[in-house]
C-alpha cells in the first residue's frame, strides 16, 4: 500500500496488460486502487482474443473494458496499451495513472506520462518484475499471485486403505487368506517338473592362450575393456578410465557465460558509451538485453556494480558513463 495520502480529487486511470499478469493479480489491483482513491474512472484491459474469452467473467465483475488486440507480433498488445495511454492522458487529463504489468518495456511510456503531469504508479506480479522496472515509476507495488498450482492427488497407500469403512476392511481381511491359498495352489500346479539329471561332461583339454581382445568404443563412462590372460582361458575385466568431460563454462541463472561479461563486451553491445558520454540506464539495459548480454529479468545496476573500475553509475536520473574514455 502506498504511504501517500489518498487523492480525493482528480481522475484515476488503470490500464492492465492482461497478457502479462494473472487474473487474481488484476482483481487485487482494482480492489487496491478503489480502496486508496475511492473512485476509478478508466478501467481497461489489453489482451489477445484467447485471454479475453478466458477472463470475460472477471472483466464483467470488475467493470473492466477489454480491448482485444488482433494484430500479430510479440509486442503488439504493449504498443496498443501505450498508444491509448498517451491519448487518454491528453484527452482526459488524469491525475494518477496505474499500469498493471511486470514488463520493463513500459519505461519510456512512464517517462512520457510523467511529462504530461501524471503521477504514474506501477502494479506487478511478485517474482516477475526487475529492479529497473520498479525504479521507472513514482511508486510500485508487487502483488502475490494467490492462485498457485493445483496439488496432485496422493497415490493410494496404507492411509487410503485404513480410510475404508470397517465392514469393507473385515470383508477384505476374510478374502485375503483364501486368495493367498489359491495363488499358492495355482503356482504349485503350474510349476514344471524337475528335469532328469544328466551325466557329467568329459573334461576338456586346456584352451590355448587367446589374443588380446579389441577395445570397443562405448558412449557410457563406465565402459569396460576385456582381455584374455593365462593358459587356462581366464577372463580378466578391468574398468576403463572415465572419458574426460568437455569443458563447459559456468553459467549464471540468466544463462550467460560469466567470462563474457566484461567492459569490452558491454562496449560492443552499447557503442554509445565509447566516447565517454552519459547514456540513460534504460537505453543501456535494453541494448544489453538485445545483445543477450543481460537476462530479461536481471538487474543492470547490479551488473555495473561489479565493474566499478570501468563504469560509473550516475543517479537521478540513472545514467551510465565509461571511465576508460578519458585515457584514450
Amino acid at each position: 500500500m502506498s504511504t501517500t495520502a489518498p487523492l480525493s480529487g482528480g481522475k484515476v486511470m488503470l490500464l492492465v496488460d492482461a497478457d502479462n499478469v494473472s487474473a487474481d493479480v488484476m482483481e487485487q489491483a482494482v480492489r487496491r486502487v478503489l480502496a486508496e482513491h475511492g473512485h476509478l474512472h478508466v478501467r481497461r484491459a489489453y489482451c489477445t482474443p484467447e485471454v479475453a474469452l478466458r477472463h470475460q467473467g472477471l472483466f464483467k465483475r470488475l467493470g473492466m473494458r477489454p480491448l482485444v488486440n488482433l494484430a500479430a507480433g510479440k509486442n503488439s498488445t504493449d504498443i496498443a496499451l501505450a498508444v491509448d495511454a498517451l491519448d487518454l492522458a491528453i484527452a482526459e487529463r488524469p491525475q494518477v495513472v496505474y499500469l498493471v504489468s511486470s514488463d520493463s518495456d513500459f519505461a519510456p511510456l512512464v517517462l512520457r506520462l510523467r511529462e504530461k503531469g501524471c503521477r504514474v504508479c506501477g502494479i506487478g506480479q511478485q517474482g516477475k518484475t526487475g529492479d529497473e522496472t520498479r525504479a521507472a515509476y513514482d511508486h510500485f507495488i508487487d502483488l502475490v499471485h494467490k492462485g498457485g498450482e493445483a496439488i496432485a492427488a496422493p497415490a493410494p497407500g496404507p492411509a487410503a486403505t485404513s480410510a475404508r469403512p470397517p465392514a469393507a476392511r473385515k470383508v477384505a481381511a476374510k478374502k485375503a487368506p483364501a486368495a493367498r491359498k489359491t495363488s499358492r495352489r495355482a503356482a504349485a500346479e503350474s510349476a514344471p517338473a524337475p528335469a532328469p539329471a544328466l551325466p557329467p561332461a568329459p573334461a576338456l583339454p586346456p584352451a590355448p592362450a587367446a589374443a588380446p581382445a579389441r577395445k570397443k568404443a562405448s558412449a557410457s563412462p563406465a565402459a569396460r575393456k576385456t582381455r584374455s590372460a593365462g593358459t587356462r582361458g581366464e577372463r580378466v575385466v578391468e574398468a576403463a578410465p572415465p572419458a574426460e568431460a568437455p569443458a563447459v563454462a559456468r553459467k549464471t541463472a540468466s544463462g550467460r557465460q560469466d567470462a563474457l561479461v566484461d567492459a569490452d563486451t558491454i562496449l560492443g553491445a552499447v557503442p554509445a558509451l565509447r566516447g565517454g558520454a552519459e547514456v540513460a540506464l534504460n537505453d543501456v539495459a535494453q541494448a544489453l538485453r538485445a545483445a543477450r548480454v543481460l537476462g530479461k529479468n536481471a538487474s543492470s545496476i547490479k551488473l555495473f556494480d561489479k565493474l566499478p573500475a570501468d563504469f560509473q553509475v550516475l543517479h537521478q536520473p540513472d545514467r551510465i558513463r565509461w571511465k576508460g574514455a578519458a585515457g584514450r
